[in-house]
């Protein structure tokens, strides 16, 4: 993993930190491709393109905002709440088929769950759509959910409400957490909330800064190595 700066010596840290949150899209599971295509099914209903760079600039928005933004740029004359069901029930059809996991994320999940770690997931997905993949899961692998349409209107990612909402969750001040990200929008939002970030590049690249740590892939990340992430 490459690390923003110096760590502490190893027999500093405990063996696993306080609680971890973990996003979803992107993350824990690889469906930006599905939403995307989505996207993409969307706006060509109404005639129209929809570039890769508008795809790629909506990831990790809360999926109100995402709605403006099909609405302002990909010219789609629809209700925002009629678009966010449309988002939902066109990636929800894909992952009936099959979940893609993200490589390393339920091994690394296991882990922390073994070892009690408090996990919960942030994630700006609504709660019907994100039941589908926390379904698929063992029970109890999360102990709460905080997801976009239980977040007060205006406060999605970027802003650090979702992940200070995670972090009560898990009954733990945010600086006690590690967040576990893909993209910039939830970065920030985690490390405004005040949490350190484990980053995990997606489909958006992740520019270093203190507190997010980047690495390539959950695989072979293990709880040690999460507490062990610098500020």
């Amino acid at each position: 993993m490459k690390r923003s700066k110096a760590t502490d010596p190893l027999e500093s840290y405990p063996e696993h930190p306080a609680a971890v949150l973990w996003d979803m899209d992107g993350t824990l599971v690889d469906t930006e491709p599905y939403w995307m295509a989505t996207e993409r099914d969307i706006v060509g209903a109404f005639g129209n393109d929809w570039p890769e760079h508008h795809a790629h600039a909506m990831v990790g928005f809360d999926l109100v905002d995402a709605a403006a933004y099909m609405q302002l740029h990909g010219g789609v004359v629809l209700a925002p709440r009629e678009i966010v069901e449309q988002l939902l029930d066109g990636v929800a059809k894909r992952i009936a088929d099959q979940i893609p996991w993200r490589p390393g994320a339920r091994e690394l999940l296991t882990e922390l769950n073994d070892l009690g770690v408090p996990c919960a997931l942030v994630t700006m997905s609504w709660a019907d759509f994100a039941n589908r993949i926390t379904d698929a899961l063992p029970p109890g692998s999360f102990v709460a959910s905080v997801t976009g349409d239980a977040v007060p209107p205006g406060r999605g990612k970027p802003k650090p409400d979702p992940y200070l909402l995670g972090a009560a969750a898990v009954s733990q001040p945010a600086s006690a957490c590690v967040a576990i990200e893909d993209s910039p929008t939830g970065v920030r939002s985690a490390i405004d909330a005040g949490c350190r970030v484990l980053g995990v590049p997606n489909v958006r690249d992740l520019v270093p800064e203190p507190g997010l740590t980047i690495a390539s892939t959950l695989q072979g990340v293990r709880a040690a190595d999460l507490a062990r992430l610098p500020w």
